[in-house]
């Protein structure tokens, strides 16, 4: 029944990544399409614009020039985290957890895609109000999965629930 379990979170896995990450893909094509050597596009004036950026590094435009060691860094976050999913008990409270999972795997590889195809990240979203970096919507997945799954760990989730992750424990009981 586990394995059962297992393979039916690592289909949704597959099925959820890459219709976000078809998402992320089609917003910067037509980021490209549309902003690429154009003047910024005002959302809402003074708070929220389009504009296109090349991003050679990673958030906050740490890294700049570094696209193997952002390849291999990503790498080993999606490898964590289907360490994770593998393990990750089917009870409800860990829904949430699962959803994050999903969220964070679909950023990373839209993110991956980009720098392995162009060797930058396109970035077209600016939030100006507090002149925050240009990102992107696979910077949305990671960055709001990393700040619920926050909350989520200092709120909701208490010590002993992540004792499934516990090597020792795991090994012990094979």
């Amino acid at each position: 029944m586990k394995n059962k379990q297992r393979r039916k979170t690592f289909a949704e896995l597959v099925i959820i990544v890459l219709l976000l990450t078809g998402l992320d893909q089609w917003t910067k094509f037509l980021a490209v399409e549309h902003l690429k050597d154009q003047a910024d596009i005002p959302l809402i004036p003074n708070v929220l614009y389009l504009k296109y950026l090349e991003n050679r590094g990673a958030a906050f435009g740490i890294f700049q020039g570094r696209k193997i060691f952002l390849l291999f860094l990503t790498s080993l976050v999606i490898l964590g985290v289907c360490y994770v999913l593998w393990k990750l008990p089917e009870e409800k409270k860990f829904r949430w957890l699962k959803w994050l999972c999903f969220l964070i795997c679909s950023g990373g590889i839209g993110n991956m895609i980009d720098r392995v195809r162009l060797h930058y990240v396109v970035d077209f979203i600016y939030f100006s109000l507090i002149d925050f970096p240009i990102f992107n919507v696979a910077d949305i997945y990671v960055t709001g999965s990393m700040i619920l799954l926050l909350i989520l760990v200092l709120f909701y989730y208490k010590e002993e629930d992540f004792s499934f992750l516990s090597w020792k424990k795991n090994k012990e009981q094979e």
